[in-house]
């Protein structure tokens, strides 16, 4: 199954790196959008959901990881309750 790193930039400047074990995570972002952090953050756990949902598919499992990505979203996300905006800086692989 294809897999995909997500960078993105948060209002405060800082960047993360981000997995996701399927490439449905194109369907819910797009390379060099901002999303305001409330949003980014509900299409990440919906892309990891879905991600994780394929690979229970394939193995007959949940992806941990991918329930991990969500949660480290989340929880960076929480830094900013005043909102801002998240840049996606690259998808790899591209589509």
């Amino acid at each position: 199954m294809p897999e995909a790193t997500f960078r993105v930039r948060w209002p405060d400047g800082s960047t993360d790196a981000c997995y996701s074990p399927s490439l449905v995570v194109h369907d819910h972002l797009a390379p060099g959008a901002e999303y305001p952090v409330a949003d980014f953050t509900a299409r990440v756990t919906a892309a990891m959901a879905e991600a994780s949902e394929r690979v229970r598919a394939r193995y007959g499992m949940a992806c941990t990881s991918a329930a991990a990505t969500a949660e480290g979203v989340r929880s960076r996300a929480a830094a900013f309750p005043t909102g801002g905006t998240v840049r996606v800086l690259s998808i790899e692989p591209p589509l």
